[in-house]
């Protein structure tokens, strides 16, 4: 499997049975959640390299990137344009949705903010992916208030959705996903595991951390391990989206490499 995306799809094999497999699996795309981190410099940026050229650099190893400064704050139009730019053909952004709308106003009253940082990420064109909307961890279950914001969210975009209490962990609430398209995110972090499901054409995965929430390395073994089960999911799939957000010693890129491997040696 290369930087770009890739998946099942395009195997060719003499045995019927297994190219049928592999045609119903989806394309992968997996990545970082970021890319800035001084600390990746020497352990995955060469140390000459000026940080202007490091999304150039991330572009020729991976096929897609997860951007979490726009959670924090709107980037500016030169900073989506600049990154199309710098970016290969095919790579694709996944954007975090800005916690104004999730964090601050909980899904209510942001028509205005959700229209503002929407045309903002469809500077992204081509390469923008799927819309990340973490919700809080103290947001408790609301059934009524995840409808009424999935009615505003345009057709188009790929939406997925974080739930970080557990409460949203209901069959009820993957069903209320399906009937708006909108996809669920499944995640691994040291507090609290979600069921491995897709709700849309896609599927959207993120790993924390193993033992330590952003700063533990995942083992060969565990990545095995999720490389069959996401194998599995990635079945009857358009594309399935992974990024690692272990960030400290540049654990993600090599957790995204070593799952990227599994899953190349799946299709094997």
């Amino acid at each position: 499997m290369s930087g770009d995306g890739t998946g099942a799809n395009g195997s060719s094999t003499s045995d019927g049975g297994k190219a049928r497999q592999l045609a119903m699996a989806a394309q992968f795309f997996i990545g970082t959640s970021g890319w800035h981190y001084d600390w990746w410099r020497h352990r995955f940026y060469p140390p000459e390299l000026p940080r202007s050229r490091w999304l150039e650099f991330y572009g020729a190893h991976f096929s897609t990137v997860e951007l979490n400064n726009s959670f924090y704050r709107l980037p500016s139009e030169t900073a989506f344009n600049n990154w199309r730019a710098s970016s290969p053909p095919g790579f694709l952004f996944a954007v975090k949705v800005s916690r104004l709308i999730t964090h601050l106003k909980k899904l209510r009253n942001i028509e205005t903010a959700l229209a503002n940082f929407q045309a903002r990420a469809r500077l992204l064109d081509d390469k923008l992916g799927p819309l990340l909307y973490q919700l809080p961890p103290n947001m408790q279950r609301n059934d009524r208030v995840l409808e009424d914001f999935l009615r505003l969210l345009p057709a188009g975009v790929e939406h997925v959705f974080e739930f970080r209490h557990q409460s949203w962990l209901d069959e009820e609430v993957f069903d209320l996903l399906r009937r708006y398209g909108a996809g669920f995110c499944a995640y691994d972090m040291p507090e609290l595991t979600t069921p491995l499901l897709a709700t849309a054409s896609f599927a959207y995965v993120r790993f924390h951390g193993s033992s330590g929430l952003y700063s533990s390395c995942y083992s060969d073994d565990e990545m095995a391990g999720w490389a069959q089960r996401i194998w599995q999911l990635a079945h009857g799939l358009e594309r399935c989206y992974i990024y690692f957000n272990n960030d400290a010693e540049a654990f993600a890129v090599h957790n995204a490499l070593a799952l990227r491997r599994k899953l190349a040696g799946l299709q094997q």
